[in-house]
């Protein structure tokens, strides 16, 4: 393949992808078909099908995409804050739940609790997201505070705090909480308790 033909082979599938998502996003899972796909990269059904076998492959490739580029953006969050503290951490975490592309994400994970099929394809991909999770969450500040044996559990329980957060925001947004709850999750990885918050408030 020649560097002309692998350039436009990417375009094409970026533009594919970048449509995927923001058609998840915007038009949900069912919403999103190939016709809908490629209307909005603005390519034929044959471009799509000559990299992707069928619609299934794009949606979760179009997942990969949103993991890929959520890990980007929280890296480089990271770098810009230098030594990045627990708030720092929590503020990019609680922002990359937020991230319009995430919605993707979370509209693939709600379409698999009825769809077997998408369930069994995401499976795998969504092990390797949480170990790739897990190992980040060793490179940060969080990680000198909590046991080893403990730090898995509680990085994910902040995740799935935020994830939800994120989700309850889009009908019932509380922004008079948000900074308060950053604030009770930093004091209790720290090794505070919600008692001693309270009477430190």
């Amino acid at each position: 393949m020649s560097p002309s033909q692998q350039e436009r082979r990417t375009e094409t599938i970026g533009k594919l992808l970048d449509a995927a998502i923001s058609s998840l996003c915007e038009k949900g899972y069912a919403g999103t078909t190939v016709s809908e796909i490629v209307t909005r990269a603005g390519v034929s059904s044959g471009a799509l099908f000559r990299h992707f076998d069928t619609r299934l492959d794009i949606v979760v490739a179009a997942a990969d995409e949103v993991r890929r580029r959520q890990f980007v953006e929280f890296r480089e969050g990271l770098s810009a804050f230098g030594n990045a503290s627990v708030e720092h951490c929590l503020t990019l975490l609680r922002a990359a739940c937020r991230a319009p592309i995430n919605g993707a994400w979370y509209e693939l994970l709600t379409a698999a609790r009825s769809d077997g099929e998408l369930r069994e394809r995401l499976r795998p991909f969504t092990i390797r997201y949480h170990e790739e999770i897990s190992q980040l969450a060793r490179t940060l500040p969080i990680a000198g505070m909590i046991d080893a044996e403990h730090l898995e559990t509680v990085i994910f329980t902040v995740v799935h705090l935020l994830d939800g957060e994120a989700l309850a925001a889009v009908v019932h947004p509380q922004p008079e909480q948000e900074a308060a709850r950053l604030k009770m999750i930093a004091h209790l990885l720290r090794g505070g308790t919600v008692l001693s918050l309270t009477e430190a408030g």
